[in-house]
């Protein structure tokens, strides 16, 4: 268990001195068990209990004296396989993390190693901390959009059929960013609403910030999205053109050796009175017309620019 005051600083304390604090706004962080020991420490009037065992999305709902909600945070360096899982209960005198998973003490000791406050607050510090959800988001997705600009020139070079995989890849990345990106956007209007009053009006500006750096965000991801759509349709039509040439090369082969298969035909059927068979000459006549009928349909088919 981690107990922190919000000052210039966040700084660690215990749970008597955090209990016993009344001019700071407090944070803490307990593991599921921890929780039900102290719950009623924190005087919270919590109806619905946060279940750390049962989160499936990032959302906040608002209680008769306090405001509970779930965390669901995809882990940057897997966002399709892993996924960081806490709960927090909040209300006007601070904020409770219950979390197994270590994540939101990471969090918390990264705004402690940057973050100075002329003005601390509750609101300041929901601010830093769900900002450090997103901090990083930017530059992953400048990274997928420099690699999709490649894979989107190896593609036009013929040479990205196996890079294609990689494609539905980061789609699938930015679809589940854009559905946690969604969910972080409806948390926050719960927080904008200010229900309970938990909020001063002066210190909603936070919230109000954070909500434009997500909406931000949401724009990037969804942009990134379409670019993923486009390099998957330019794939399939720089395929369908490679099937088209092929198929065209096909039919230019078969047009070619329809005369000859004629030739062959006819001369095959070997009738007794054919007199080209007693021709001293037949054998080559019929050479020299075959490698005619070739070169005029290869001449024929470079004109009409078919070759």
């Amino acid at each position: 268990m981690s107990y922190y005051l919000l000052a210039d600083t966040i700084q660690p304390c215990t749970k008597e001195e955090l209990l016993a604090q009344m001019d700071h706004k407090y944070v803490a962080v307990l593991t599921t068990p921890e929780w039900a020991q102290d719950r009623e420490c924190f005087d919270m009037g919590i109806e619905l209990e946060p279940d750390v065992g049962d989160i499936h999305n990032t959302k906040a709902e608002v209680n008769y004296d306090s405001l509970t909600g779930t965390f669901q945070l995809p882990d940057r360096e897997n966002i399709e396989e892993r996924d960081f899982r806490f709960a927090f209960a909040l209300d006007e005198k601070g904020i409770v993390f219950i979390d197994d998973s270590g994540k939101a003490e990471q969090m918390i000791n990264a705004i402690r190693r940057r973050k100075r406050w002329r003005k601390p607050s509750l609101e300041r510090f929901l601010y830093d901390f769900l900002e450090q959800i997103v901090e990083n988001d930017l530059a992953i997705m400048e990274r997928y959009e420099e690699e999709l600009n490649q894979i989107e020139d190896a593609i036009l070079a013929s040479q990205g059929e196996e890079e294609f995989e990689r494609v539905n890849e980061i789609h699938s990345d930015i679809r589940k960013l854009l559905v946690h990106y969604e969910q972080i956007i409806d948390m926050t209007q719960e927080l904008e609403e200010n229900e309970n009053g938990f909020f001063s009006e002066e210190n909603l500006r936070y919230v109000h910030l954070f909500m434009n750096l997500m909406a931000r965000r949401h724009d990037s991801a969804a942009s990134l999205r379409d670019h993923t759509m486009q390099v998957r349709d330019l794939y399939h039509a720089q395929l369908e053109v490679r099937q088209n040439r092929i198929m065209t090369l096909l039919t230019v082969v078969t047009t070619i050796f329809m005369p000859l298969t004629l030739i062959a035909g006819w001369y095959g059927m070997n009738f007794r009175y054919m007199p080209e068979l007693e021709w001293h000459y037949g054998y080559h006549s019929v050479i020299l017309v075959s490698i005619a009928v070739v070169v005029f349909c290869l001449v024929f088919f470079r004109k009409k620019k078919w070759l």
